[in-house]
């Protein structure tokens, strides 16, 4: 098991930060795993597992051994009468992963389209968008004990899913569904990844962004092809591409809100862009917050707040020779906003990506 040490990481996060790992290892499978655990001068080491670095901020160079996930892998496991049981390794780009689903007969994803990273980092984050989360298409995932070597299967429930948070992102112990679950932060390696991919598909709607498309279009009923073409396209007009202008996409969790505390903001902010969950709580939009406190367009050093978009944090650097942003400005401005935001409505926003 080739261990390569001082690696650039620049390339390995959206946000383009320069730093560096001492040591990392490109793990294809499980055996890799092994392999690193058996061997004397890495089995005892802290480790990082890193996808597609789409959701990390790098303030320093990392210590712990990283751990590169490259596992690649798609195929069709099951169907059954509900749905098609569809595997993906978990080194697999997430985007390209959905569009291959679609290529192949099985949707269900076409909402999820764009998102960057990995299938592997999905669950972690329990990814969402456009009135979908991973956990309503999850069916199981592999993962391997990374003390032991020891691969175990998880179903949705014992990955403990909540908004944009799951079991992988707590240490100690996380309560969910009345239940109380060990924590798995740092401890586990996420192999692969399955999906339950609805029969029949019925196209899941009610976003004012994919509302417009529909009259845009003069279509009611549209295809998953045309809905992930939609979410593309809507994407692509908020949202930098991490290839050109380095991000780590939406930088803050939207707030969830009581009635009571929705309904005090909307006496002082009637505008205040909202949303009506399930369970009576309600949604704020994050974006709409940082916007009303005037962030939009501005920077900190080479960290800035994305012009189209309030809720993306942008380098605004070359991102080479040590040229762009660095992690420290990047949390410098975040702070910023976390500090304006609360001082004007009494919210505490929550970021998204791991700060390292």
């Amino acid at each position: 098991m080739l261990v390569e040490k001082n690696v650039p990481l620049q390339p390995f996060n959206t946000f383009h930060i320069v730093a560096r790992a001492h040591a990392l290892a490109r793990i294809t499978s499980e055996a890799d795993v092994r392999a690193l655990l058996a061997d004397p001068e890495w089995t005892n080491e802290p480790k990082f597992v890193l996808g597609g670095g789409s959701n990390v901020v790098l303030t320093g160079d990392v210590k712990p051994l990283v751990l590169k996930v490259d596992i690649a892998g798609r195929r069709l496991v099951d169907e059954t009468d509900k749905a098609y049981i569809v595997e993906a390794g978990a080194g697999e780009v997430w985007h390209d992963f959905v569009a291959w689903t679609l290529q192949q007969g099985w949707p269900g994803l076409e909402n999820l389209a764009l998102i960057p990273g990995t299938v592997g980092a999905s669950p972690v984050q329990n990814i969402g968008a456009y009135g979908v989360e991973l956990q309503d298409r999850f069916e199981s995932l592999d993962a391997i004990d990374l003390q032991t070597g020891q691969v175990f299967t998880l179903n949705a429930a014992q990955c403990a899913f909540g908004y944009r948070d799951s079991v992988f992102k707590h240490g100690g112990t996380v309560t969910s569904g009345g239940q109380q679950t060990l924590g798995l932060k740092d401890r586990v390696l996420i192999l692969r990844v399955r999906f339950a991919l609805p029969k029949p598909w019925k196209p899941v709607l009610g976003y004012a962004d994919i509302d417009k498309k529909m009259t845009e279009h003069q279509c009611t009923q549209p295809t998953p092809q045309q809905l992930f073409d939609w979410v593309c396209a809507i994407r692509r007009a908020k949202l930098p591409d991490p290839a050109v202008v380095g991000n780590a996409g939406s930088f803050f969790k939207n707030p969830t809100v009581t009635p009571e505390q929705c309904a005090d903001i909307i006496a002082r902010d009637p505008k205040v862009v909202h949303y009506h969950l399930d369970d009576g709580r309600i949604k704020l939009a994050a974006g709409w917050l940082i916007d009303s406190c005037g962030w939009k367009g501005k920077t900190v050093g080479q960290a800035g707040v994305y012009e189209k978009q309030a809720l993306v944090l942008v380098n605004r650097g070359a991102g080479t020779d040590g040229l762009g942003a660095t992690g420290g400005e990047v949390m410098t401005l975040a702070k910023a906003i976390q500090t304006s935001v609360y001082e004007r409505f009494g919210i505490l926003l929550e970021p998204e990506p791991v700060v390292l």
